[in-house]
């Protein structure tokens, strides 16, 4: 399958779910999921699907998200990609709710990087607030979504001068949960500071320089240890 096959299968599973047959449509959904397709052309097939009406695409994301495979997250996430500039709390709420049905990691990060972490890309300012009340949430891959958002934005963002505001944010963003005991949870917030480490060392540094010795907040040393990741040497012994 190439990037134009699964564009236009996207339409036709569409077609079917605008006219209300689901069962159709993850009929001709189903036999590419049982493959091992490359992400990418699912995303494709999610997207042109996401194009749709809301109200019908959603049921039929409930549908493919029942049957819990893993391209079939790929495909939610492609299609609430397309639901971003249309319904963007909406599309917070759906990607939500599919990270605790999935309640596995790769689900949880699949979403991450389609959903919450784009949209810090092209809706900042509502996206870090919304992600601010998934901080506290009562679950745990909810929480870890938070740090694979950051992570998305920061392997995006490339190191760019002029996006250093956002940076200091998003450290604002990733604070409270400096604390974070669950080691899943813990895993998706390392992976953002140690993104964001990577291209803004000196920012991320300072940081965790404040956390530590200055605040002397707990941590767990695998956060701290993945945070670490990309620093340099001299880096690290400011935190010792």
């Amino acid at each position: 399958m190439r990037n134009a096959e699964a564009i236009e299968l996207g339409k036709r599973i569409l077609a079917l779910v605008e006219v209300g047959e689901a069962r159709d449509a993850y009929a001709l959904l189903g036999p590419v999921l049982a493959q091992r397709t490359p992400f990418p052309l699912l995303q494709r097939i999610g997207e042109a699907v996401g194009a749709g009406s809301p109200s019908a695409v959603n049921v039929f994301l409930d549908r493919v998200a029942a049957e819990r495979t893993m391209g079939g997250w790929v495909v939610i996430g492609g299609a609430l990609l397309q639901q971003l500039d249309r319904d963007l709390v909406g599309a917070f709420e759906r990607c939500r709710t599919y990270v605790i049905a999935a309640d596995v990691w790769y689900a949880t990060d699949i979403l991450g990087e389609r959903v919450p972490g784009p949209a810090l890309l092209s809706h900042f300012e509502t996206a870090i607030s919304l992600l601010a009340s998934w901080r506290q949430d009562e679950n745990r891959w909810v929480r870890r979504t938070v740090g694979v958002a950051v992570h998305f934005w920061a392997k995006r963002a490339r190191g760019a001068r002029e996006l250093q505001p956002r940076v200091a944010r998003l450290l604002d963003l990733l604070e409270p949960m400096f604390e974070e005991r669950e080691k899943d949870a813990i895993k998706g917030v390392g992976w953002g500071l140690k993104t964001l480490g990577r291209y803004y060392p000196d920012l991320v540094t300072d940081w965790l320089v404040d956390q530590v010795a200055v605040r002397k907040r707990p941590h767990r040393a695998l956060m701290l240890r993945k945070a670490c990741t990309y620093l340099t040497e001299e880096q690290r012994a400011r935190l010792m």
